[in-house]
């Protein structure tokens, strides 16, 4: 019983990482109509930058308001000096954020090199806690209560106030919405920093379990896109579906079926996708 309890919960916290990286697409995609391929880097440079802060200073609460912001203003750069010349044109947009992929993937090759990197856990949560008659790590727990929290804010942030409000309008329709004297424009920047910087910041937190390395750009962003093809893109609730689902088939595959292991993420995506094209939660 141990053992299927603890792998359950490897696969829920590796979710909840997922659903950080999937939030940031849906949000991106629900109101802009742009299928951020960079969303990626934005997971590997907000690793390395707090990698590099928690060395300096010691502190992760540091490192990850560092490496989160940072990248924010990253994503504000791209979607007001780049994005934003190719609005609404899929393919610019997509080759666009493809090419930023791999610049941005180069660049953190040559600043931070090809040795995998490690963040130290926070001392907090340092330790292993005992769950019944076994140990798990604190940290891993930690991570699970994290995403449910973000989770519950950015249904809150939709949902229950005035910003979220005028996002759904400009979801909605975006003329409309401009014809009503909301600042679409504003929106979008603001809505590609939060995805921007919750993709940083499951970089970050994601450090201390499965590392940071060249290559993870393209590894989360395949698995970004399998969570958001099962949940349905532009939904929350679908994102975080999505990412516990991915985040158990892939750990429990990896377990049983090594030699299968893509095999168990990706039959039920294609499933899915064959069911419902949009998605378990997305819109018809």
């Amino acid at each position: 019983m141990a053992f299927w309890l603890i792998q359950a919960l490897n696969g829920i916290s590796f979710g909840m990482l997922l659903f950080l990286l999937a939030a940031g697409l849906s949000l991106i995609y629900g109101l802009m109509k742009v299928l951020n391929l960079t969303h990626g880097s934005f997971y590997l440079l907000g690793g390395y930058i707090g990698v590099a802060v928690v060395r300096t200073t010691g502190s992760f609460v540091l490192a990850t308001l560092a490496g989160a912001f940072a990248i924010a203003v990253v994503g504000v750069v791209m979607e007001r000096f780049f994005l934003r010349r190719f609005h609404l044109q899929e393919l610019p947009q997509a080759l666009l954020t493809f090419g930023f992929l791999f610049i941005f993937s180069d660049l953190a090759m040559v600043i931070w090199g090809s040795d995998p990197e490690t963040m130290p856990k926070p001392a907090l949560f340092d330790h292993s806690v005992q769950l019944g008659g076994f140990y798990y790590p604190s940290y891993r727990l930690f991570i699970i209560a994290f995403g449910l929290a973000v989770a519950a804010f950015l249904w809150w942030l939709q949902e229950g106030t005035r910003v979220g409000a005028m996002v759904r309008a400009s979801v909605d329709n975006e003329e409309v919405a401009r014809a009503l004297g909301i600042n679409v424009s504003l929106l979008f920047s603001l809505v590609f920093a939060l995805g921007a910087f919750l993709a940083a910041l499951g970089g970050v937190m994601g450090g201390p379990i499965v590392g940071v390395y060249p290559g993870a750009d393209f590894d989360v962003l395949l698995l970004g896109f399998v969570v958001v093809i099962i949940g349905g893109l532009g939904s929350l609730k679908g994102a975080l579906f999505g990412g516990l689902a991915v985040g158990l088939l892939d750990n429990f595959g990896k377990v049983f079926f090594p030699e299968l292991a893509l095999f168990t993420v990706f039959a039920p995506m294609a499933l899915i996708l064959a069911w419902r094209p949009s998605g378990l939660f997305g819109h018809e």
